[in-house]
């Protein structure tokens, strides 16, 4: 399992795209997000919790900015250019999915 806290600064857009193995979590802190599910738009604010079911198609919008906590297991491969260390961010040191 990876669980990460993200924030997205206002505008943020994750485009279209699927994890075909991986179930994913996501607890919003603060901030608003508006996320599509299978093409249905929802907009998710401090205090809910959504899950994508792997292999659904999901996207991202947040006009004013977000922070939330991310929980996906298995790991995406994606997420991990190196498989042989146990805390693999790569090489921008997570900058896409890890606050710091």
């Amino acid at each position: 399992m990876l669980l990460c806290r993200v924030t997205y600064e206002p505008g943020k857009r994750v485009p279209l795209h699927a994890h075909e193995r991986t179930e994913q979590v996501m607890v919003i802190l603060d901030g608003s997000v508006e996320m599509a599910i299978a093409g249905e738009w929802r907009t998710l604010s401090a205090g809910d919790t959504v899950v994508v079911n792997r292999g659904l198609e999901h996207e991202l919008h947040s006009p004013g900015g977000v922070t939330f906590f991310e929980a996906l297991a298995p790991v995406p491969r994606d997420h991990v250019p190196d498989p042989e260390r146990d805390l693999v961010l790569g090489p921008d040191g997570g900058a896409g999915h890890v606050e710091r």
